[in-house]
């Protein structure tokens, strides 16, 4: 399925309950007097942020979303029942802005809710107008309709860290192995299209899509990429050691997050040689020496030794924990 990270809605809110003309009734007394009930008040329209990033595929068919209209009102007095809020499953991370106000919700944690909509004010059954000089109404009111929107929806992830770099730098394999996610690998570029997260012990892992130069004006993934590590607190480094020039793909990949924001730019960065399997030991050292000049912070690893990855995981576990305390 693919994934959605943005979507235009129309979003209503419920219609209220309309008030009604009704009379008490006793035996032998008809007509003794009005007793039409209130109508209940329409729904109310809320987002609500769930760690689904794929829930937006729910509502690609639908034209708009309406909430429940409050019930009409009744007999004896008795007002219409509430229309029961309606609540849309948003995943964290998303804006949502009001096309119509251009007002904007922004959704930073799971379980938090936030208005769209409010519902229509129920209408007034002819009871609510006796008087002394009308003893015997014989009008009520409609219930008013409830807001309606049309709303874009846009996914910006929220993770601890994301898993960046050049095309088939190992980033799917590796968060497979951390996270037990099961991320799409191959041996052909882009084979990640869209972010997929994992847990690492608590910690969320996003493998993004790869970058390549000229992402920062649209090129290959562009912004769909660059979206989405905007707001991913740190940045786990990815490159391959099969490259033949590892510095140069170093520098791409910073020079695109540069470019497209320097605040992306400034995030506490790791690196990561992968495929350490494929160099010896001396030419292992001496990649570690050159990157040292553009980050103290270097990790390595090969997906094919186990001891490799636990290292690996035991290392990022411990640099996350120091950065959230």
């Amino acid at each position: 399925m693919a994934f959605i990270d943005e979507l235009k809605l129309h979003i209503k809110a419920g219609k209220g309950g309309d008030g009604v003309v009704r009379w008490l009734h006793e035996k032998g007394k008809e007509f003794m007097g009005p007793a039409g009930g209130n109508g209940g008040r329409g729904a109310d329209a809320y987002a609500r942020a769930v760690r689904d990033i794929g829930i937006l595929n729910t509502y690609k068919n639908l034209k708009e979303i309406v909430a429940p209209s409050g019930d009409n009102g009744g007999k004896k007095s008795m007002h219409g029942k509430n229309g029961e809020d309606l609540y849309i499953d948003i995943p964290v991370g998303s804006i949502i802005t009001n096309l119509q106000t251009g007002g904007k919700v922004f959704l930073d944690k799971e379980g938090e809710v936030k208005l769209l909509a409010s519902g229509g004010r129920g209408g007034q059954g002819n009871e609510t107008f006796k008087s002394s000089t009308n003893q015997r109404p014989e009008q009520c009111t409609p219930g008013k309709p409830g807001e309606e929107f049309d709303f874009y929806i846009e996914v910006e992830l929220v993770a601890d860290a994301g898993l960046i770099g050049l095309p088939n730098a190992g980033k799917s394999s590796l968060i497979n192995e951390l996270t037990n996610t099961k991320s799409k690998v191959g041996a052909y570029q882009f084979t990640t299209l869209e972010p997929a997260l994992g847990n690492m012990y608590g910690f969320i892992l996003a493998d993004l899509p790869g970058l390549i130069e000229g992402a920062s004006e649209g090129k290959g993934l562009g912004h769909k990429f660059l979206r989405h590590i905007k707001r991913t607190k740190m940045l786990f480094h990815c490159l391959s050691l099969e490259s033949e020039n590892l510095l140069k793909d170093y520098k791409t990949i910073r020079k695109e997050l540069k470019d497209y924001s320097v605040e992306l730019a400034e995030k506490e960065e790791v690196l990561i040689l992968t495929k350490t399997d494929v160099v010896t030991e001396k030419e292992l050292v001496s990649a570690k020496k050159k990157m040292s000049k553009y980050n103290k912070n270097i990790l390595t690893v090969t997906i094919l030794d186990n001891e490799s990855i636990k290292n690996l995981k035991d290392n990022l576990i411990k640099i996350l924990r120091s950065k959230s305390e």
